[in-house]
């Protein structure tokens, strides 16, 4: 806490303008932007090799979340004061901190898949910026971050050791992911119901769990049933592929929401299905209308 009030004392305008802007490129709109473009328009080899990083760390972190329960800093003590005009993206628990694992696990991927100096340079440099954002807003204490920090450039690191990930069956992998995400899910079941459990905190962990399970079904079905071709039409036809695939997420998204409500079993079914379209549905779409077939 000592650190936090050294960084508030610090604040002004312009610099929390700076690393609001930041703390955005932690969010799960950039990071769903970013992925459905490489998965979609660019490599999908290597936003799938990305997305084993980012959910398999993503669902540790909202783990330990739900175990250790810490609340955020402004209530730990009620004297400090987090910067307000960004404060509703601070859900969950503190420990750890969801938006460095999210920034970790991408740009940390990109940042070890780039071959050019510069861009590991640019993607690093957004990794520390998020993670300082979220102390500076004070959002996150540095124990939230750097343990985020560890745990997401874990995974980035075991997953891109494994140099040739194709040689892996995708029926292990998806098997794997499926039962890790089962385990977090039924971990989650008991927690919720433990007498001090506040259940406002437990959404994040649900969602995490959705998606997990909708990835390693996709995991297996695109290459098996769908294998489309990512790169298949021209640069106009891809940027309207991509508007309207994520035009199609954000409805899905939102308007499953308000069919569904937000009980724990539809977070859990509405981000199983929103991944399921990025990773199935919408590479069917892409199969049947925006590939130039001979």
């Amino acid at each position: 806490m000592d650190f936090l009030r050294f960084l508030a004392d610090y604040r002004t305008p312009e610099l929390t303008s700076l690393f609001g802007m930041f703390t955005h490129l932690g969010e799960e709109f950039i990071s769903i932007t970013i992925i459905c473009f490489l998965y979609w328009c660019y490599d999908k080899q290597m936003a799938r090799k990305i997305c084993l990083s980012y959910f398999a760390s993503g669902l540790l972190v909202q783990a330990l979340k739900i175990t250790f329960c810490i609340p955020r800093p402004w209530i730990l003590d009620r004297s400090f004061q987090p910067v307000s005009s960004l404060q509703d993206s601070a859900t969950g628990y503190s420990f750890p901190s969801g938006h460095t694992q999210n920034s970790t696990a991408l740009f940390g991927s990109l940042a070890f898949l780039s071959k050019k100096t510069w861009q590991r340079i640019v993607f690093s440099l957004i990794i520390l910026g998020v993670g300082f954002s979220r102390m500076y807003l004070g959002y996150h204490t540095p124990k939230d971050v750097i343990t985020s920090l560890c745990i997401a450039l874990f995974f980035v690191f075991f997953i891109n050791q494994l140099h040739d990930i194709t040689s892996i069956s995708n029926k292990k992998i998806a098997l794997f992911l499926s039962t890790y995400s089962f385990v977090i899910l039924l971990y989650a079941l008991m927690r919720k119901n433990l007498s001090n459990a506040d259940l406002t905190q437990f959404h994040d962990c649900f969602k995490a769990v959705g998606a997990g399970l909708g990835f390693s079904l996709g995991w297996y079905v695109e290459p098996h049933y769908i294998n489309f071709k990512e790169q298949a039409v021209a640069p106009f036809m891809q940027a309207i592929k991509l508007l309207l695939g994520l035009l199609l997420a954000l409805l899905l998204k939102y308007g499953l929401k308000a069919l569904l409500g937000t009980s724990f079993t539809a977070d859990t079914l509405r981000y199983f299905i929103l991944v399921c379209f990025i990773m199935i549905l919408y590479p069917i779409i892409i199969h049947r209308y925006f590939t130039q077939h001979n």
